[in-house]
């Protein structure tokens, strides 16, 4: 599912208007009518008032209102800024318009309007919407937000910034948002996405093509699609061995990362630990354990791979440092993942250089990635889209940044959203060692870098975050979800019965 930025989705618009002769009278009609056919489907009773701005987005609530109207919904429409009665759109309908009593946007005066609403359409800012809004409409999203009515965004909430995902002042907080064509990538990142609730995107009559160059979000059809497929007479070294140093100092983090792996579909693991963890490695009686302070048979090990998975729990001394350069040695042009300790002696090191980062995954938390641009931890979080096209693009590597969503940039320009519904359910220790385990597993099977990093997300959270389990959710509840994830087919579900519904994000809960 593409995930254009403000300007992506303005420049298509523009060329599918221009250029590849759609009127764009039909844009917005369709785009008003699926708006309204939602409506009536979510929120089938009271009466519908329509935030109506000055913009194509006013224009898609018009049509909405008086599409409800002709199915005999009671609406009315607010009108903001210099918005005029119907401008077209109306076709001879009467749709009851609000005013002001003082004229003046003011929270009381706006409630008073509003009140009795059963439904409030939210027409007021579009997508291209920069910076905070002014200050009569601040006033009326403040009031929009404190009616008792349900809220429905049209193409993203009023006041968000649909290419950061920054909030700059006031915002519609949605329960849902219906995104035209696609949804927009700002709305799926934080803060943004807390203000779009349920996000559904609809089809509206856009061409075909276009998207070139835009983020994509992982969906269950586009996992189902890339995830890698055995043949009937395939057997263990065909299907993928994986190296994996991990564990020196926390053998628990070994067997997290093993046990991922295995569910991932690697056909051999071999675990390379230190002596003293090697009864804790034992408790994943399919691994090979490796003695990883033996740097001849560490590197056998990791020769005798297709591909190599390091860092996790291996500790930040001079025994870790030398483990790395042992397996980065031997790596040859055999992909990998490298992670946690492994990235903390990378950046620490100096050892950034390209040959030891060609056809690798990392995969840093923002701290991590903090480190390895040597820019604040704020600076990361304020623009992570930003932060991990940057690195990936000048290091010529896939980073997977971690966080609420994840998100996977590749070396070409790549970006991935993971779409997991819950993803602050996976902010507990460990997580990062089951996701290690499942890109090295990938890896291990032939499967691209910037694919295994997004396939991974999708098979260590998708299903885990579903179950209700919340912040009970724990690594190995993770790694028991990967087969289920793994065995589905198809493009999702949705419970919403229109053909034209193309994305269905439920809204992320609060624990």
């Amino acid at each position: 599912m593409p995930a254009p930025t403000a300007g992506q989705a303005a420049a298509l618009d523009h060329d599918a208007i221009s250029r590849r002769g759609v009127p764009q009278a039909a844009l917005m009609e369709n785009a008003g009518r699926q708006a309204a056919l939602l409506v009536e489907h979510l929120f089938p009773r009271g009466r519908v008032v329509g935030l109506v701005g000055s913009g194509n987005n006013g224009g898609d609530a018009l049509v909405a209102l008086r599409t409800l109207a002709a199915w005999g919904r009671e609406v009315a429409a607010l009108p903001a800024g210099r918005r005029s009665a119907g401008e077209g759109v109306l076709h001879g309908w009467e749709i009851e318009h609000l005013a002001l009593g003082s004229g003046k946007a003011d929270v009381a005066s706006v409630a008073a309007v509003l009140a009795g609403a059963g439904v409030l359409l939210d027409g007021l800012l579009g997508t291209g919407a920069r910076g905070a809004p002014s200050d009569d409409y601040a006033e009326l999203i403040r009031a929009a937000n404190g009616s008792a009515a349900a809220r429905v965004s049209l193409d993203a909430p009023s006041g968000v910034d649909c290419t950061s995902g920054c909030v700059p002042g006031e915002s519609v907080k949605a329960d849902v948002t219906v995104a035209f064509g696609w949804p927009k990538l700002g709305t799926l990142l934080h803060p943004a996405r807390e203000r779009c609730g349920r996000i559904v995107a609809v089809e509206i009559g856009f061409p075909p093509g276009g998207a070139e160059g835009w983020a994509g979000v992982v969906t269950p059809g586009w996992a189902s699609a890339h995830s890698p497929r055995r043949s009937p007479d395939t057997h263990k070294n065909e299907v993928g061995a994986l190296a994996l140093v991990a564990g020196a100092k926390m053998p628990g983090a070994a067997v997290l990362a093993a046990r991922s792996a295995y569910r991932c579909g690697a056909g051999l693991v071999r675990v390379c630990a230190s002596r003293e963890s090697r009864k804790i490695v034992a408790s994943v009686p399919e691994a090979i354990f490796v003695d990883a302070a033996d740097d001849r048979a560490l590197r056998d090990a990791v020769e005798s791979s297709a591909a190599l998975a390091i860092g996790p729990g291996i500790g930040t001394g001079g025994r870790a440092m030398r483990q790395l350069e042992v397996a980065l040695g031997g790596r040859g042009a055999r992909p990998a993942v490298i992670d946690a300790d492994a990235l903390t002696l990378l950046a620490g090191g100096g050892r950034m250089a390209a040959s030891h980062l060609a056809g690798c995954v990392v995969t840093p938390h923002p701290g991590e990635m903090a480190r390895l641009l040597r820019r604040p931890v704020a600076e990361i979080q304020g623009d992570r889209v930003a932060a991990a096209t940057g690195f990936a693009r000048s290091q010529g590597v896939a980073t997977l940044l971690k966080g609420t969503p994840s998100i996977v940039a590749g070396p070409e320009g790549e970006v991935l959203i993971a779409a997991h519904e819950q993803p602050s359910a996976l902010a507990v220790a460990g997580m990062g060692d089951v996701l290690t385990g499942a890109v090295g597993s990938l890896l291990a099977q032939g499967v691209a870098p910037v694919t295994a990093a997004g396939l991974a997300l999708h098979l260590t959270g998708a299903e885990a975050t579903r179950d209700g389990l919340g912040p009970a959710l724990t690594p190995s509840d993770a790694i028991e979800a990967i087969p289920h994830a793994l065995a589905a087919r198809g493009p999702g579900t949705t419970d919403l019965p229109f053909p034209f519904v193309t994305f269905d994000q439920r809204p992320p809960r609060h624990h």
